[in-house]
């Protein structure tokens, strides 16, 4: 499955880690000022001394982010440099993405009934019957929207900001909860961040209110609400304020943390200390897991054995964190025979690929928990200049900037396992509006379960593929069809 023509068209990876520098500064930065993590079940907290700078307080994990000169803590089991993360590298946010229209144009044309609304372009929605309200061809069957639509959920986006003045996510995000855990001196709404986070929380919770000439998209879960956690500030993170708010959306009362960021290492004997870092992840992890919270994580992007020696994809092989590989077509609505009856365009004799088949880029093995529509994409067709090939990557809100530096609303495309996560994480809050008290065990067992198995097997889609309509049957559980 693995692409590899894509690693020198579209970006390089380095030689050991792809889309993390194992240093925290510039190359000239001292050992005073790097950024590190203190595991204060290795060291008591008042070991740690008055110059090391405090940065997060993880009461609830017993974890400090901090920074200053990590060898005076402790031994070497008690701390894990801090990884700065590049959203940019395509192995850590979206693998290939294109900007479509604005939340102010039409959709893109086909010669059927007209313009095809936005929502048309949603093949990861329309394939798992999402709504009616997905095609200008409504059925009168039963829907996922008809059992569950996510209503009294919480949702947490770690990322890097959700604009939430497009028209599609208008009292979707609660502002005061939403936060800035970077250390800049900016909100919780993209500032130099680009419009990944934005793209991730359309993928979960847009409402198709648009009321533009295309119309809007829809989300898996348009009725549960978004927090916005920023951990980026411009295209640069860091794992630790990563952490840090996955721990304020456990205490914050969130059903689900959607952490569509990945970073795959590949030589841990050269870098055996990134095992400690996953160590204080798991350690991290468990503790949101025990408030109720489940984290939703993206499997990454570097079409990597996680089971082969010396590999390894954080957070995505650490305890207690849900993992989901990215499946998605090849040729949704191309431009063939089907091109003029949309109806068609997701059969299967009209695609060269179906909606299951796992991307190109996705990671694979034992951590994979699911799979998800995360888009795939065929690398000839778009350097070769076909558009139509970018349909085969997830469709959702954005936002990007005009000259003026004015923020405008609008659609574009991403292909990712970052795309295929809130596919999940929208799933997590259909079940938990109908099961409040179900616990995390109960939510990612039904999730599960419920899933079918493509002919790839275990492997590329852990316990199988993602199938609403089957979960929300399962999670209202009155036996109605």
């Amino acid at each position: 499955m693995a692409d590899h023509s894509r690693r020198r068209v579209l970006k390089g990876i380095g030689a050991t880690a792809a889309g993390v520098s194992l240093g925290v500064g510039s190359a000239s930065a001292s050992t005073a000022d790097e950024r590190f993590l203190i595991d204060l079940d290795e060291v008591s907290r008042s070991e740690v001394p008055e110059d090391v700078e405090i940065i997060h307080d993880l009461s609830l994990s017993n974890v400090l982010v901090a920074r200053g000169d990590q060898t005076d803590v402790g031994t070497s089991t008690a701390t894990a440099s801090d990884l700065r993360i590049d959203l940019s590298d395509d192995d850590t946010g979206a693998v290939v993405e294109e900007d479509g229209p604005e939340a102010s144009g039409s959709g893109a044309s086909h010669n059927h009934d007209g313009p095809a609304s936005n929502t048309e372009l949603q093949w990861d929605k329309r394939v798992q019957n999402l709504s009616n309200d997905q095609t200008d061809k409504p059925g009168n069957g039963r829907v996922v929207h008809d059992v569950s639509t996510g209503e009294g959920t919480r949702i947490a986006v770690v990322d890097s900001g959700v604009y939430d003045g497009h028209p599609d996510l208008v009292d979707v995000v609660n502002e005061d909860l939403s936060a800035n855990f970077t250390t800049d001196s900016f909100d919780w709404r993209p500032s130099g961040a680009g419009n990944h986070g934005t793209h991730v929380a359309g993928t979960i919770a847009a409402t198709n209110s648009n009321d533009g000439p295309g119309g809007g998209v829809l989300g898996t879960a348009p009725n549960t609400e978004i927090v916005s956690l920023r951990m980026f500030s411009g295209l640069e993170g860091y794992v630790g304020d990563g952490l840090a708010a996955w721990e304020y959306a456990a205490q914050i009362g969130c059903d689900a943390i959607n952490y569509s960021v990945g970073y795959t290492v590949s030589d841990t004997e050269k870098y055996p200390g990134l095992l400690q870092l996953e160590q204080i992840i798991s350690q991290v992890a468990t503790a949101v897991r025990s408030e109720g919270t489940i984290i939703v994580n993206s499997a990454g992007n570097a079409a990597l054995d996680m089971d082969a020696p010396n590999q390894l994809s954080l957070p995505t092989e650490a305890d207690d964190v849900f993992g989901v590989a990215a499946t998605g077509p090849i040729g949704f609505s191309w431009g063939n025979k089907h091109d003029d009856n949309e109806e068609k365009w997701l059969e299967g004799n009209a695609l060269e690929e179906p909606t299951s088949e796992p991307a190109v880029y996705t990671n694979y093995g034992d951590a994979v928990d699911v799979s998800a529509g995360g888009g795939n994409y065929d690398l000839a067709e778009i350097q070769a200049g076909n558009t139509k090939a970018y349909n085969d990557l997830v469709f959702s809100t954005i936002n990007t900037t005009d000259q003026d530096g004015n923020v405008v609303a609008g659609y574009g495309w991403k292909a990712g396992t970052s795309m295929a996560a809130p596919q999940v994480a929208g799933a997590v809050a259909l079940v938990k509006s109908l099961r409040p008290d179900a616990t995390p065990d109960e939510v990612e067992g039904l999730i599960q379960e419920t899933a079918s198995m493509p002919d790839e097997g275990e492997r590329y889609h852990g316990a199988g593929h993602l199938d609403l309509e089957a979960l929300v049957r399962a999670a209202d559980g009155n036996g109605r069809e």
